[in-house]
């Protein structure tokens, strides 16, 4: 299975795709998704990633086809799929409510999509045998659905999917239905089963630490709109916009305005530090920025040379210390990892404020 060969080029391309729906009532339309364009490497995992009503969905329902759009094109190896019905499209999907056949056996919930092709069925035996193993469930090929936990129906999706050697493997946030762990645990099974088989792969989450686990990019999408493309570690160092930076991670904003310039390096002082970054393009003197400040480039000391600040709550969760604290009249989130219980700051301490002059990103207003 899965020995599909690989041409070059896009695996899948969207150009400019608009979808409008009429406005309920009458008196217009809605524009859900608004001129997106990507392009798609074979091989490659991809999140469309973004708050509800941001067009994320639609904007999978337009690559699957169960929506056609108003303006723009779909092209799948060349071969353009715009109008194609979703069975013409080599795609499956994985969907949030699994969507499995109450009275059939998993065996048979996996195998449907190869019985409707038709095949021969030693063919279909050979392929769902073969798939169940690969995801763990050859013990539990006569069960029924009802017979199997949130986890385990979410697999037997997952391989009515994958049995199909699809093109392209859709995922319609297919973990939100699953407990925390369990969620941990699916993302996971799904970040190797997709590298294992070098599929194709477009994931819709609102859920930004999926987003940042397992996928090759992220597409970060606001009203409509791509706001930002790049890798997790793009998307979260160098977020090109407030809006990016606030929906991935958790990020303090503190204004600071320029104090020089010289070409494209940028003189700025925050929290009491004068810091020369690179901006382009370059502001001018005086500018007001934004600086992003992530609560894990913030560090806590005993040392009366930083900026002071009063520690106004100190959350213990182990792994990490989160603490709340003022200075200069603003509140910051501040994150020490890996902490030692008895170095932890209490509640009402002042300490002195540091930060990794690496880890601050400036943005224009």
């Amino acid at each position: 299975m899965f020995n599909r060969p690989q041409a070059s080029g896009d695996s899948l391309i969207l150009e400019g795709i608009t979808k409008k729906f009429p406005q309920r009532g009458g008196g217009g339309e809605v524009i859900a998704v608004d001129a997106v364009s990507l392009n798609i490497q074979k091989g490659e995992f991809i999140t469309l990633l973004g708050p509800s009503g941001c067009g994320k969905t639609t904007t999978l329902r337009l690559i699957a086809g169960f929506e056609m759009p108003s303006t723009g094109r779909i092209v799948l190896d060349g071969r353009e799929i715009t109008n194609q019905p979703p069975n013409n499209r080599d795609m499956a999907m994985v969907f949030q409510s699994y969507a499995l056949f109450p009275h059939m056996t998993v065996f048979d919930n996996v195998a449907y999509g190869l019985t409707i092709r038709k095949l021969p069925r030693k063919q279909i035996e050979e392929k769902v045998n073969s798939t169940l193993d690969m995801i763990g469930l050859s013990k539990l090929g006569t069960r029924r659905p009802n017979q199997l936990s949130g986890g385990q129906q979410q697999r037997v999706a997952l391989a009515r999917a994958l049995v199909m050697e699809p093109r392209v493997l859709l995922f319609d946030e297919p973990l939100s239905n699953l407990d925390a762990k369990l969620r941990v645990q699916m993302r996971g099974e799904i970040h190797r089963l997709q590298r294992r088989l070098n599929i194709t792969s477009v994931y819709v989450t609102h859920d930004q630490v999926e987003a940042m686990a397992m996928s090759d990019r992220i597409v970060v999408m606001n009203a409509g709109r791509i706001e930002q493309i790049g890798s997790p570690g793009e998307i979260y160092r160098r977020p090109i916009s407030r809006f990016v930076a606030d929906f991935i991670g958790r990020a303090n904003f503190v204004e600071t305005k320029v104090e020089a310039v010289d070409g494209e390096q940028v003189t700025i002082r925050i929290l009491g530090q004068r810091l020369v970054q690179l901006m382009s393009p370059a502001p001018k003197v005086g500018d007001t920025l934004d600086a992003i400040l992530r609560p894990e480039g913030l560090q806590l000391r005993t040392d009366p040379e930083l900026i002071q600040a009063q520690v106004i709550q100190a959350m213990y969760l182990g792994t990490e210390v989160e603490y709340l604290v003022e200075v200069e009249g603003q509140q910051l989130m501040v994150v020490e990892n890996d902490p030692r219980a008895d170095y932890v700051f209490a509640e009402g301490q002042t300490v002195g404020v540091g930060l990794v002059h690496e880890d601050v990103h400036l943005l224009h207003r």
